[in-house]
């Protein structure tokens, strides 16, 4: 599940992250936390192939998923949970 440590001001630090496994060359966090933005939340790619950040959120559960490459949707392999959307997929879910 994403890392969870606390953030300033009664929020929660969570860091989503991918492993070096995934085949893309960016990553996107979009989620309601965010209007499912495709470009206010990219992932830093890491040395060792790795994709991560970190994001201060308020308590509650949220949705989300990654999109790669700006082309491919992909949800957390480590996701607290996952609900069906209204696209026939799922949704990754994050219960801070």
């Amino acid at each position: 599940m994403p890392e969870r440590k606390p953030g300033p001001k009664g929020t929660t630090k969570v860091t989503f992250s991918l492993p070096k496994e995934v085949d893309a060359e960016s990553v996107t966090l979009c989620g309601d936390f965010n209007d499912w933005n495709t470009t206010s939340h990219p992932l830093r790619h890491y040395k060792d192939g790795h994709f991560a950040l970190s994001v201060n959120l308020p308590g509650g559960e949220y949705r989300y998923r990654f999109l790669l490459d700006g082309a491919r949707w992909e949800n957390d392999w480590e996701a607290d949970d996952y609900v069906a959307n209204e696209f026939g997929g799922e949704d990754s879910v994050l219960r801070v």
